[in-house]
C-alpha cells in the first residue's frame, strides 16, 4: 500500500501534544481577557483555550499577565476559568485542498472532511529575500480586452482593484479567477456577507473554477481576529502551492476588511488611532501581507496577486487605498458611473495604472497603448462640452479623431479576447487603423 495513504493520518498524530501549560482568567471584559500564569510561555499570537468550544489569541503579553482576545463571545465566562496554552496558531496545506472551502484555521467548510498536509507553517512567514526574487514574468491572458492590453497583467505581479460598493467587483474577480492561466487559485473571502459567500461559489465562480481552487472564507459575523486572519492564512496557502514551484493567482476580497478587523484588534491592545480612525501598525501589516506576494526565488513559482480595496465614495485617498497604491505594482480602478451606464468591467483607464509597462509589451502594442489614452483623456477633458452642445468640430485634429473613437474605444474596453493578447490588439488595431499615420 502506498506509503502516502498514511500520511494525512501522521500529520494529525504529529499534531497532539501531550501537555500543556495552564493559567487562570482573572479579568473579563467584552472581548478581551487578562490571564496569569502563562506570561513566561505564551508569545504573541499563541492560541489560548478558554474551555466550551471558546479560544482566544494572544495579543499582548507583559510582567503581569497576557492579554488574550477572544475569538467568540465571553458571556458566561467567569474568573477563576483555565486558560489552556495550545502555543502557536500554524496551518499544514496541501495539494489535496484544491477544490475545498477552508476557514481561517485550515478546517473545512464545505460539510467534507479534510485531512491537514505533512507539514505545518506559520501563518506570518517573511517574503523571498529581495536580492534573490525573479523579475515580472510574462504577460498573462486573462480572456478580457482591457487587461489583454492597456492594462495588462504579468506573471508576479501584484496589482490592487480598487471599486465602491456595487460596481462589480466580485464579478471581476470570478472573471479572472476563470480567465487567467494559473496552476492553482487562492481566494481569500474577508468579512464577506454569508450569502454572499455561497452565491460566489455556486454562480459567480461556478464549479469550474473551485475546481482548481482553493477558497478561505471568513464571514462578516466572525471575531475580528479570525477575519484578519483568513488573509494570513490565504497567503500562506499561497506560499505553500508557490514553494512547490507552481504558478499561484492569488485573489483577495478584500484588503480594506483585513485593515478593518486589524484596527479592532489594534483598539483593543490600546493602540491609539491616527490615520482616519486607523492605527499607524495598520500601513505595515498590509505592506508585510502584500511583500510576500510576487515573484519567487530562484527554483520557486510566483504568486500573482488581484487585491481589491473598497474606496467609500470613490475616494482614491483614503489611508487603506494609499498604502496598496504605494505597495502594489499597478493599480485598476473600477468607476461607478461607468457601471450605471451599463458599461463591464467598469475600468476607469485614465486613473489605472499596470506597472509592468512597457515591458511586457511590444514597441507596437507600446504605440497602441499610448494613442489610446490619449485619445481617451482627449474625449474626457471634452466630454462636458459635448454635453452641453458646446464643443465644435475643426478646432483640434486629435479631439476631433477622439470624439469618432471613443464609441469604439469604449465598447472595446467591455469586450472579451477569448484568444488571448494577439487577438486583442489585432482588435485595437482594426480600431485606430483608420486614425493613425505610420509615425503615429
Amino acid at each position: 500500500m502506498p506509503q502516502d495513504v498514511f500520511e494525512p493520518l501522521v500529520a494529525r498524530i504529529q499534531q497532539v501534544r501531550p501537555c500543556y501549560s495552564v493559567g487562570k482568567v482573572v479579568e473579563v471584559s467584552t472581548n478581551a481577557l487578562q490571564v496569569v500564569g502563562l506570561n513566561r510561555v505564551a508569545a504573541l499570537g499563541d492560541v489560548i483555550d478558554l474551555g466550551d468550544g471558546l479560544s482566544g489569541e494572544v495579543v499582548r503579553v507583559d510582567p503581569a499577565g497576557c492579554l488574550v482576545m477572544a475569538e467568540g463571545t465571553t458571556a458566561g465566562l467567569r474568573l477563576g476559568a483555565p486558560a489552556r496554552h495550545l502555543g502557536p496558531r500554524l496551518i499544514a496545506p496541501g495539494r489535496h485542498w484544491i477544490g475545498r472551502v477552508i476557514d481561517p484555521d485550515g478546517r473545512p467548510i464545505d460539510g467534507r472532511p479534510l485531512f491537514p498536509g505533512t507539514t505545518a507553517r506559520a501563518l506570518h512567514a517573511p517574503p523571498p529575500s529581495p536580492t534573490a526574487r525573479r523579475g515580472l514574468g510574462r504577460r498573462l491572458d486573462t480572456g478580457l480586452a482591457v487587461f489583454d492590453t492597456v492594462l495588462p497583467l504579468a506573471q508576479g505581479q501584484r496589482i490592487g482593484l480598487f471599486a465602491g460598493s456595487g460596481v462589480g467587483k466580485s464579478r471581476l474577480l470570478s472573471r479572472l479567477a476563470l480567465g487567467v492561466g494559473a496552476d492553482v487559485v487562492v481566494i481569500g473571502m474577508i468579512g464577506e456577507r454569508g450569502r454572499e459567500v455561497r452565491d460566489f461559489l455556486e454562480d459567480t465562480l461556478g464549479a469550474e473554477g473551485l475546481a482548481r481552487s482553493v477558497v478561505v472564507a471568513a464571514t462578516s459575523d466572525r471575531s475580528a481576529l479570525t477575519r484578519a486572519r483568513a488573509a494570513h492564512t490565504m497567503m500562506t496557502v499561497a506560499e505553500y502551492f508557490r514553494d512547490q514551484g507552481a504558478h499561484v493567482l492569488m485573489l483577495a476580497d478584500s484588503i480594506t476588511r483585513f485593515a478593518e478587523a486589524q484596527r479592532e484588534v489594534a483598539a483593543a491592545t490600546g493602540e491609539a488611532s491616527s490615520l482616519r480612525g486607523f492605527p499607524p501598525s495598520m500601513a505595515q501589516q498590509i505592506m508585510s501581507l502584500c511583500e510576500r506576494a510576487g515573484p519567487g526565488a530562484e527554483g520557486q513559482g510566483d504568486i500573482t496577486a488581484i487585491l481589491s480595496v473598497l474606496v467609500a465614495g470613490s475616494d482614491m485617498e483614503e489611508p487603506v487605498a494609499d498604502v496598496m497604491r504605494g505597495v502594489l505594482d499597478g493599480h485598476v480602478v473600477l468607476d461607478r458611473k461607468i457601471a450605471e451606464r451599463g458599461r463591464y468591467p467598469a475600468v476607469s483607464l485614465l486613473r489605472s495604472v499596470s506597472r509592468s509597462l512597457p515591458g511586457v509589451a511590444t514597441e507596437e502594442e507600446n504605440r497602441l497603448i499610448a494613442l489610446v489614452r490619449r485619445y481617451l483623456g482627449a474625449y474626457d477633458k471634452t466630454e462636458l462640452m459635448l454635453q452641453a452642445g458646446l464643443y465644435a468640430e475643426g478646432h483640434d485634429p486629435v479631439t476631433d479623431t477622439a470624439v469618432r473613437l471613443w464609441p469604439a474605444l469604449d465598447a472595446f474596453l467591455a469586450s472579451d479576447s477569448p484568444g488571448g493578447a494577439t487577438e486583442a490588439f489585432a482588435m485595437l488595431q482594426s480600431i485606430l487603423e483608420p486614425e493613425v499615420s505610420p509615425a503615429g
